[in-house]
């Protein structure tokens, strides 16, 4: 039997939807505003922000994104023109190309992440109120 959607239901997974995506805009703004594209900055956090023990691969960024992998080896191509990642061999796998920050990509993410932080504290509540 199905369940019975009440109309306070819709209206939370709407007001959640909104929430997340009002903050996905904003980063993209912020992205854009320290010269980064904002699938760009993506990536960049995504190397940054990997779980404790999981290695920077391509697969392992194109999943995390939710991208092709040769989506996601052009957006690297980009970034490491800039100078802002670099690539490498794996030593334990050849076949295996890993994904690091260098300096000026560490910086960038640095600026675009403080200010983001900064307004996720002061507008989170309303995110976490979405999601109650």
């Amino acid at each position: 039997m199905p369940i019975k959607i009440a109309t306070a239901d819709y209206r939370a997974l709407a007001e959640l939807r909104y929430r997340i995506r009002q903050f996905l805009r904003e980063g993209d703004a912020a992205a854009r505003q320290a010269g980064l594209e904002p699938q760009q900055f993506s990536v960049l956090l995504a190397v940054r922000g990997l779980p404790e023990g999981t290695k920077a691969t391509i697969r392992t960024l194109a999943e995390r994104l939710a991208l092709e992998h040769n989506s996601a080896v052009e957006l690297i191509d980009r970034l490491e023109t800039h100078g802002y990642v670099r690539r490498n061999r794996s030593r334990d796998d050849r076949r295996c190309v890993l994904v690091s920050l260098l300096p000026r990509g560490e910086r960038l993410l640095q600026q675009v992440v403080r200010q983001r932080l900064s307004e996720l504290r002061a507008g989170g509540a309303a995110l976490v109120n979405a999601i109650d």
